[in-house]
Order: C-alpha cells, then structure tokens, then sequence
C-alpha cells in the first residue's frame, strides 16, 4: 500500500481483511494525496470564516437569551472544531502528539455536534408542540446546563480513542499514519467499542429523536397553519436535513463495519467497496463543518440583519455595498422566535 492510499482514508484503520484484496482502497481520484489536502485545507478556511462570523454574530450582536441561542452557539463552536481538525488530517502529521490531538478533536467535533442537532430539534419540539408546558424548560440557565453536560460527555466518548491512537509503520515505503492500536487480546472488542458508540449517537439514538420531533412538529404546523411558527422552524429543520445528509452515509458505512467484524460482508469485492466507500463518506461527513454557515446566513433573519449591523464596521465592506445590502433587505420582517 502506498503513501497516496494511506493519506487518502482518515479513519479507515484497524479492519482485517485478505491481502488479496488489498489493491487499490483509494477513491478513483487524479492523485488522491493532492485532491485529498486540497479538500481539508479548503473546508478549513471555509469552516473557519464561517463558524467564528457565526460566533460573533451570535455573541455581539444577538445575545444568548434562551436554550435555541445556546444550542447554536454551541453547535457553531462544535463545527469550528471540526474544521481545526482538517489541516492536521492533510499533513498526515508524523508526530504522536498531533495524531493524539487530532484524533481527539475529531472524534470530539462529531459527538457534539450530534449530540448539539438533536437537542436542538428537541427544543424546537417542546417550543411549538409543548409551548407552555414547556416555558420554564427551555431557558438560558438550562441550556447552559445541558450544553455543559453535553460537552462533558463528547469529552469521555472521545477519550478512548485519543488514548489509543498512534502511529503505524508501513513497512513497504517505511511512511506512518494515524490509527488507533487496540490491546492484542482485546482487539475485536474497542473496535465494537468505537463503531457501536459512534452508530449508538449517531444513528440509532440521535437520529430516531430528530425524526420523531419533526414529525409532529409537521403535524403541528399542518393543523395550525401559524406563518410564524413555520419559518421559526425553518432554521433548524434546514440544519437537521444537512446533519442528516452529512452524518448519515457515514455512520452506514461504519454500521456495515462492524458487520464485518461478525464475518459478515467479508468477501473481497465487499471490503474493497466499503473501504473506498468510507473515503468519500468521510468527505461529505467533514463539509457538516462548513455548510452551517450558509444555511445560517440563507435561512435565518435574524442573522442577517445582524450581519447587515456588522459589515459596515469592517474596513473592506464599501459604502456602496452597505447600501445595496439595506436595500435588498428593507422588506424583511421580524416573523421567528428562532434567534438567527
């Protein structure tokens, strides 16, 4: 196996499979290193410019007034740090530390944000399904709790693997990657361990909450029919299908696995096809970090009329431009509850 298909896959390591089929796991890209580092450095400055406009916006100009403005704050804050973790990937770093650290902030980027989406759907639900009953529950005191709370335990999920993790030699052209390196006599187990909490946050409880609160907040909205409430949901609705999106494909690929860790799918045409395929759901699972930003700046009101208080304090933001910004904007009106 070369460098160019050790650098290509994040965090496809530790799966047995026959040397036969050890061919070609790369995707069919040009030159998988060059396009890969591209793609890392690009969804960097992205996720980067994105996420800190959406902090500052969010903390200069919108205040924290409640559990939704906390949840996107966090979520936000939890994109940024999976877009840290981007340039590390594309060096291939070949220090212990580094691959320790961004293992870390990996694993700790995807828990919380998972974990960020589905409370804010679950506040959503209370909000327009639960409205008054509900009141006393989503308030700023709670949400910082509960974003605490959260942070803690995306902190413990991503220990293990921070713990394990290390450099592999390559014998064949004597290059390193990171991956993680289970105990001999417990190999079979961690992996179970990673793969299953991974799916558990991910897909089997994440996922089924997100979809169980928008079904009857669609239920709500039909018999209702509040203009108001329907484009207060907008917002997050738009957040949740692009997590789905991202996140789903991969945490798939992870599920199918771990059936191979069970002796199923272990055929060699079945390896090649998840192996490669984990490549690219890496990539739509990594642009989560850069999309939020858009649906914040296409979606939310709120953050757009913040936006338009902020550019024109910015050097490179022209006279001309803050005008037609106004323009394009006088007719809009103040209809959600959602702070962005």
């Amino acid at each position: 196996m070369n460098q160019s298909e050790n650098e290509t896959s994040m965090y496809l390591e530790g799966y047995d499979y026959d040397p036969a089929c050890d061919m070609d796991l790369s995707p069919d890209l040009p030159d998988g290193t060059r396009v890969m580092t591209v793609l890392c450095y690009v969804m960097f400055c992205l996720g980067l410019l994105g996420n800190t406009t959406v902090l500052w916006v969010l903390l200069r100009y919108i205040k924290l007034k409640s559990m939704t403005d906390v949840c996107l704050l966090n979520l936000a804050l939890s994109d940024l740090i999976l877009a840290a973790s981007l340039p590390l990937w594309a060096v291939n770093s070949q220090n212990l530390a580094l691959c320790k650290l961004m293992t870390g902030v990996y694993q700790l980027g995807f828990y919380s944000g998972t974990v960020f989406v589905t409370l804010m759907s679950v506040d959503r639900y209370l909000a327009i399904v639960h409205a008054v009953a509900a009141m006393r529950a989503r308030t700023l005191q709670y949400g910082i709790i509960a974003s605490i709370t959260i942070w803690v335990i995306s902190v413990i999920a991503a220990v293990p693997q921070v713990i394990f993790a290390s450099l592999e030699i390559d014998p064949d052209d004597n290059s390193s990657k990171c991956q993680p390196l289970y105990p001999e006599d417990a190999q079979e187990f961690w992996k179970m361990v990673r793969n299953f909490s991974e799916n558990t946050v991910g897909l089997f409880v994440c996922l089924p909450i997100m979809i169980f609160c928008y079904v009857k907040i669609l239920a709500v909205l039909h018999k209702c029919r509040n203009s108001k409430k329907g484009r207060a949901v907008k917002l997050i609705f738009s957040i949740v299908c692009v997590f789905v999106v991202c996140w789903v494909p991969y945490n798939v690929i992870v599920f199918l696995q771990t059936l191979q860790l069970f002796d199923f799918l272990n055929s060699c045409e079945a390896t090649k096809n998840i192996s490669s395929a984990i490549n690219y759901a890496e990539i739509v699972a990594l642009s989560h970090c850069w999309v939020n930003p858009l649906i914040y700046a296409f979606v939310g009101e709120k953050f757009r009329k913040s936006l338009r208080i902020m550019l024109p304090r910015c050097p490179c933001w022209s006279h001309q431009n803050h005008n037609r910004w106004i323009s394009s904007n006088t007719t809009d009106k103040e209809t959600s509850n959602t702070p962005m």
